[in-house]
């Protein structure tokens, strides 16, 4: 008997248990709750209503230009890689990152004691030769009086001849490596090639530097360009001195510039050409930023509905369609916001009617 009550507890427990799940369920569905008719008014509205003193617009397309943007990279025209021409350590540097320079200030000195050396030392080798040259040109003079007494052999008078051009070539010799001896030692002093500005030194002072060690590096900012890649299609409809928008996306600035260079070489690996344009160039402009251009392709046509037909409820975007006297509800896929309107990319066709809406119709958000 015990057995018995027991199992009939449990089967009641279990009946119990499997009938609340079943209510809870029920009512997170909703199966408590009213329904709507289909077709019955939702939020207050029918899909279908008189379209009353509603103005009926007709929808149309609109030709629209289409262009295609092209990234880039905004480089100087000018720039240049200061290096060194000599081994030697740096003495000082005059400069820093971001200053502004003027063409022939000093950027940096380097140790030139080894290179004013070699001048003295080429200095010396000049004076020598001078000297001998001189003294050959007495010998030539004195070889020519005796030998027009006939006191010495015509091969002695050729002799002192030889010996004064041979003098000559030393002294010229000697003069040139003089001169090479002073350019070396401008190499210690360190100008900038052009105004401009520095964008980084690759050196401090007591460094030592090799030839063709680059020390720093600058760039004139009043002469940019923006180098931007373009695939092979679009280039082919570019040439120099066309004019194009462009916009740099971080200052905010739009202008129009022009192709001042088409490279033309094909880059492989992208199958695009390298296209260099100019434009006004605004303030704090920095080598390596990020621009693009734009590229004009054809014109598209584009179904165009008035902004004010527009309702947003929810997710979904809404237009009031004028059909059999009676304004029917659409759901419509929008696209760019164009002078006219807005683009419609499907629930619309070309000579439809849309039912502008009065303002106490108007319900949810702009789709704007």
């Amino acid at each position: 008997m015990r057995t018995s009550a027991r199992s009939f507890l449990r089967l009641g427990l279990a009946a119990f248990f499997t009938v609340g799940i079943v209510a809870l369920m029920a009512l997170l569905a909703g199966r408590f709750q009213a329904k709507v008719p289909a077709g019955g008014p939702a939020n207050g509205r029918r899909s279908d209503r008189p379209i009353g003193d509603g103005v009926e617009v007709v929808v149309k397309k609109v030709s629209v230009p289409r262009r295609e943007s092209a990234v880039g990279t905004i480089r100087a025209v000018y720039e240049a890689i200061v290096a060194s021409k000599v081994l030697a350590r740096v003495e000082e540097v005059h400069v820093r990152a971001g200053q502004d320079v003027q063409q022939g200030e000093v950027l940096i000195l380097l140790d030139k004691a080894d290179l004013k050396a070699r001048l003295e030392q080429s200095l010396a080798a000049q004076t020598a030769a001078r000297a001998k040259l001189d003294q050959a040109e007495i010998d030539l003079a004195r070889a020519q009086r005796l030998r027009a007494r006939d006191a010495i052999n015509q091969s002695d008078l050729d002799q002192a001849t030889t010996a004064v051009k041979t003098a000559k070539a030393d002294l010229d010799r000697t003069q040139r490596a003089v001169e090479e001896a002073r350019i070396i030692e401008g190499y210690a002093t360190i100008t900038a090639p052009i105004s401009g500005r520095v964008i980084d030194k690759k050196v401090n002072a007591g460094d030592t530097v090799t030839p063709g060690q680059p020390l720093l590096t600058m760039y004139d900012p009043t002469r940019m360009q923006l180098v931007a890649t373009v695939r092979e299609s679009l280039a082919m409809r570019l040439k120099v001195g066309q004019q194009l928008p462009a916009r740099m996306d971080a200052l905010g600035y739009d202008c129009l510039a022009t192709i001042s260079e088409i490279v033309p070489e094909s880059q492989a690996e992208s199958r695009s050409f390298l296209v260099k344009v100019t434009g006004p160039c605004p303030p704090d402009v920095y080598s390596g930023m990020f621009a693009r251009i734009f590229i004009p392709l054809e014109d598209e046509s584009v179904i165009v509905v008035p902004t004010e037909a527009l309702r947003r409820v929810g997710q979904l975007d809404e237009v009031d369609v004028a059909e059999g006297g009676l304004a029917r509800r659409r759901v419509v896929q929008l696209g760019r916001k164009l002078e006219d309107g807005r683009e419609v990319l499907s629930g619309l066709k070309e000579g439809e009617r849309v039912v502008l809406p009065r303002a106490q119709d108007k319900t949810g958000s702009d789709p704007s």
